[in-house]
């Protein structure tokens, strides 16, 4: 199994993968329908999104249980199946990965307020984001991935249920797209000083507006906490309607172009977050490979 805080500090940058939903979408996953149903009921094309992105060059493949938590999956009424759907995303990565590809156990937000602004109680958002993790363990993931934050209490309480059941080490990355904040107010220097205080392995950014506000965000980061491991999987950009589709228009070409912007400021684990598919992986992956060379 590859030890991912190894590859950590080995020389050069971890490429991770692309968009999930994206490419499920395109693959046939009805609109509005629940990405993570199709790791029970549609497991080859589960596979093939990861094999499409190992094929691509990533190091790392996220599993497809980004909306995996019990509170989330109790809104299309799959909550009883939270950990058989999270064990098997896991283990169709692990069957994709082998021995050399990092898989993370890929965690994104409740989608409930915590108390007092919402009905969310601390210590319910802990169990959810334990029962979650444990099933990914299990499931052999080497890392949990916590993405896509705007609440830093609600990271915080994410990192407390990981580490609540198992000793995997922890990734987590906040997505900065409102005027330089999240969601919740929370500024890059902020966010990166307070969890890599916690002891994770690398904290960072994901999706948000545009790959140049994502790359201002890393930028604050690394300046805030200098030691810190950095992540960054920006969007492809924003989408707009193309009749019945929706369009990103940043290329493959601009996304590799970018990633050398991120290389610079010292990034250590680079993908594509919505928007971004196995071809614009591959155009990063060429590009940093060449500037390794």
């Amino acid at each position: 199994m590859p030890n991912f805080k190894d590859r950590l500090n080995e020389s050069g940058i971890l490429i991770a993968d692309g968009a999930t939903g994206t490419m499920l979408q395109n693959a046939g996953l009805p609109y509005g329908a629940t990405p993570e149903s199709w790791n029970l009921e549609n497991p080859s094309a589960v596979r093939a999104l990861y094999r499409a992105y190992v094929d691509a060059g990533s190091d790392i493949i996220l599993t497809n249980t980004f909306g995996g938590t019990r509170p989330r999956l109790e809104r299309d009424s799959l909550g009883e199946k939270t950990a058989e759907i999270n064990r098997t995303a896991a283990r169709l990565a692990r069957e994709v990965a082998g021995k050399d590809i990092i898989v993370f156990g890929d965690i994104g937000p409740t989608g409930k307020l915590l108390k007092p602004l919402g009905p969310l109680v601390p210590a319910d958002a802990v169990d959810a984001f334990a029962e979650q993790a444990l099933a990914l363990a299990e499931g052999d993931a080497d890392a949990i991935l916590i993405e896509t934050m705007s609440d830093l209490n609600e990271a915080q309480l994410a990192i407390e249920g990981v580490r609540k059941v198992v000793g995997l080490p922890i990734i987590v990355t906040f997505s900065f797209d409102t005027r330089g904040h999240t969601m919740m107010g929370i500024k890059p220097a902020l966010a990166a000083r307070e969890i890599w205080a916690m002891g994770v392995a690398a904290v960072g950014a994901n999706c948000g507006r545009t790959l140049n506000e994502t790359l201002t965000a890393i930028q604050a980061m690394r300046e805030a906490v200098p030691e810190a491991v950095l992540m960054a999987k920006p969007n492809a950009g924003l989408p707009h309607a193309d009749g019945s589709d929706l369009v990103y228009d940043v290329t493959p070409a601009i996304m590799a172009e970018y990633a050398l912007q991120f290389a610079e400021v010292g990034v250590k684990i680079f993908g594509g977050c919505c928007g971004s598919t196995p071809e614009h992986i591959r155009a990063v992956a060429k590009a940093l490979k060449q500037e390794r060379a």
